[in-house]
């Protein structure tokens, strides 16, 4: 996206956000990945983690409250697991991309030719750091009634599919169900400074590669791997 149509753009992503910005500088930081300013040095504003961060936060407030109502007899660990899955990378990017956030994002040309799992995360930043500009700029209410209509429609079927369980235990479920066996993992390969490292591993039974998954520890990488896996497979029991 050129310097040039950025206002254009912005003006544009209100109407995609159901959102009318006050500031709107605010949005265009939201949009901004890091990489973008060190390819433009005339750009004066910051890039969006900051808004990342304060969106998270509002975020996980705001699906708490509506899933402790929503279910007065669920224990705290299976709420806690199904706010994992409600708002977990692979979510808030789908919502991402069913928004179109994708077609504002301002970022490098490298990481624009990247459409793998990278940019799944990239997504799913940016939809987060939405939400921090939305809080700061209109309140609380309007980021509530935000995440609402993004997410909140996918929580009975995170419910009724038991996605909330962990992808793992899930899995090997599944394999010693269908095939005998336990899954193992291995770490295939990591890439990124320290401080930003993502790690992909692969997921096996016996010897045979099923799946991979990516993430910034090899928890989550492991997490991703069994869920491709569960998918890869057609084991899902729902």
């Amino acid at each position: 996206m050129e310097a040039r149509n950025i206002d254009a753009d912005l003006s544009q992503l209100q109407g995609v956000l159901g959102v009318q910005f006050a500031e709107i500088a605010i949005l265009r930081s939201a949009i901004t990945h890091r990489s973008y300013l060190n390819e433009h040095r005339e750009a004066n504003w910051d890039h969006n983690e900051r808004l990342e961060f304060l969106g998270d936060a509002v975020l996980e407030l705001v699906v708490t409250d509506y899933l402790y109502h929503k279910y007065p007899e669920k224990p705290e660990g299976e709420l806690t697991a199904v706010r994992a899955a409600l708002v977990n990378t692979i979510s808030l990017a789908c919502a991402s991309e069913q928004l179109g956030i994708n077609d504002f994002l301002l970022m490098s040309k490298g990481e624009a030719k990247d459409v793998g799992r990278a940019r799944q995360y990239i997504l799913a930043n940016a939809f987060e750091a939405c939400i921090g500009a939305i809080y700061i700029d209109q309140g609380y209410d309007a980021a509530q009634a935000f995440i609402a209509a993004r997410l909140f429609p996918r929580t009975d079927e995170i419910v009724r599919k038991r996605l909330w369980q962990d992808a793992k235990s899930r899995f090997q479920e599944l394999a010693q169900e269908h095939a005998s066996v336990t899954p193992t993992y291995e770490t295939i390969d990591q890439e990124g400074p320290d401080h930003d490292r993502i790690f992909t591993v692969g997921v096996y039974l016996r010897k045979e590669l099923i799946a991979e998954g990516k993430g910034r520890s090899k928890q989550e990488a492991e997490q991703q791997a069994a869920e491709q896996a569960i998918e890869e497979k057609g084991w899902d029991t729902a």
